[in-house]
């Protein structure tokens, strides 16, 4: 199983307290073993293949949908909003929505309101990053929730992705909101499971 890089450190301090309680107790030490291995699994990233396709949008994260709304930013304009809710147990690696170059990166501290929450997007802290694209401007924006406590992102402006590449994350429960293009075709609904890089949300129809 593939480990992001983002948590190996966490994973060693927790393995290093494991391993010292080993010589203290076998109690505490099989409870930091657990908390290690489920760390082990928040932190997973598996492989995935992008099927890639023209004008169709990928889920940027796992998830379940919980919001689907007209909206306006200043970098994508008129826009459909996506919002997909990450509980601990989802892969918390995020994915890039579609092919596109990086234009616009903008990070907002903030609350840490539930993040299935509406008003998440609007007052928690949380990180924009936005995509030009042969069909317009995309963008996703990464959300902290009541437990996250660090949102991941190294990119930069000028960096171009393909669809379904890895693009950050956040660590622990969050929330990943997509903007497209007004003229997209949702294929998705609220409450549906999406999974990122794999199941499409929308796509731009000629």
């Amino acid at each position: 199983m593939k480990i992001a890089k983002d948590g190996i450190v966490n994973i060693f301090y927790m393995a290093l307290i494991t391993g010292a309680f080993a010589f203290i107790s076998w109690i505490p030490a099989a409870i930091m073993l657990a908390l290690t291995l489920i760390v082990v699994w928040f932190f997973r990233d598996p492989e995935r293949k992008t099927e890639y396709k023209d004008g169709y949008f990928y889920s940027p994260a796992d998830g379940k949908v919980v919001e689907i709304s007209n909206c306006t930013h200043n970098f994508t304009g008129n826009s459909i909003k996506v919002g997909i809710f990450m509980n601990i147990f989802s892969v918390h690696v995020n994915r890039a929505p579609c092919t596109g170059r990086v234009d616009y990166l903008e990070y907002i501290p903030g609350k840490k309101l539930a993040a299935f929450a509406p008003k998440a997007s609007e007052i928690n802290e949380r990180n924009f990053i936005g995509f030009s694209t042969q069909w317009g401007a995309v963008m996703i924006t990464q959300i902290a929730g009541l437990v996250a406590r660090r949102i991941v992102c190294r990119l930069k402006r000028g960096d171009i992705l393909e669809a379904g590449e890895r693009c950050g994350m956040i660590k622990l429960g969050s929330r990943v909101d997509l903007y497209l293009p007004r003229d997209t075709v949702i294929k998705i609904k609220i409450g549906d499971n999406v999974k990122a890089g794999l199941t499409c949300i929308g796509v731009i129809e000629n």
